[in-house]
């Protein structure tokens, strides 16, 4: 795939380390020019180290730059495009994977954590796109790349434990929950420019990873295999997502952990029944109950051994 993105430019948020870098580094390497946005904060959103991404940019040369201020704000994520149009001529691909972690039982929670992370993990999503998709939709209408127009590309980096849910995670799983419902939304709105944007949830062993507090043995044997998976593979996928071969796969979501690729079912009805006004219960319990999604985590769906 080498030389597949050669003259596009992607924005990647939260592209200094683990999943971001992952596919910093995949897209570079098939061609793509990259603005990296990461202001080097902790997993908690706590301090800053602008040099994280500058030292990303400097490994990488000429086609790559860092912007190291906080993406969650619209002025920022304005700034950052800018700034990848600025320095590289364009703008082709935005990967949205900026995120932070305040996990807190929703008995015990505050409103300051909450935004926080909805701020950081959904509302810069927002801001980002908000700029970028003018952009995209200019770039369209011009055929940057040829007739016809087939270089705009959106990822959005979810997790499943949007899809699942997970003990203490309402803030984090709520952000990404509602990223997922985003990246629909932008499907739609920029079907007619020929711009895709799908959804992936990564397995792979980063700082988010490390961070798991086991509840139960399920949970510890995914934390275990968890962390035996390279990041890599992630970035892969995202740069196949904004190649060539992609062009008709839009609003989807999908999952990698090694070489395994999911495609995950999206909310749908799976069974209904009539309210007669007789005995809704027993119509409930023969009609929708054996449909009933189990409450399990994502860590304990997700324990099996990977394939690496």
């Amino acid at each position: 795939m080498s030389g597949a993105l050669e003259g596009r430019v992607a924005l990647v948020t939260g592209g200094a380390r683990g999943v971001g870098r992952a596919i910093v580094e995949s897209l570079h390497q098939r061609g793509a020019s990259v603005a990296i946005a990461d202001n080097g904060t902790a997993i908690d959103g706590s301090g800053a180290d602008p040099k994280l991404a500058e030292s990303v940019a400097a490994s990488l040369g000429k086609k790559a730059v860092a912007f190291s201020e906080s993406i969650a704000s619209p002025s920022a994520a304005a700034a950052a495009v800018e700034l990848a149009v600025k320095r590289f001529g364009g703008l082709d691909i935005v990967v949205n994977g900026a995120a932070i972690l305040r996990d807190f039982f929703i008995f015990k929670g505050d409103a300051e954590n909450w935004d926080a992370v909805l701020r950081t993990n959904l509302s810069a999503a927002y801001h980002v796109l908000a700029a970028a998709t003018p952009v995209l939709r200019e770039a369209a209408k011009a055929e940057r790349g040829g007739a016809p127009y087939s270089w705009g590309r959106i990822v959005n980096i979810v997790s499943t434990a949007g899809l699942y849910g997970n003990y203490g995670q309402s803030a984090y799983a709520s952000a990404k929950a509602g990223l997922v419902g985003l990246t629909r939304v932008a499907a739609f709105d920029m079907s007619r420019s020929r711009v895709t944007c799908n959804a992936v949830a990564p397995f792979a062993a980063t700082r988010v990873t490390e961070s798991i507090k086991p509840a139960n043995e399920g949970q510890a044997t995914y934390k275990e295999r968890a962390l035996k998976v390279p990041a890599k593979a992630v970035g892969e996928f995202v740069a196949w997502l904004a190649g060539p071969q992609a062009q008709d796969t839009t609003g989807q979501l999908f999952g990698v952990r090694g070489r395994e690729i999911f495609l995950f079912s999206q909310p749908r009805p799976v069974a209904h029944v009539i309210n007669t006004g007789d005995d809704l219960g027993a119509a409930i319990a023969a009609g929708l109950k054996p449909k009933y999604t189990p409450l399990e985590t994502d860590l304990e769906a997700f324990s099996g051994e990977p394939k690496i």
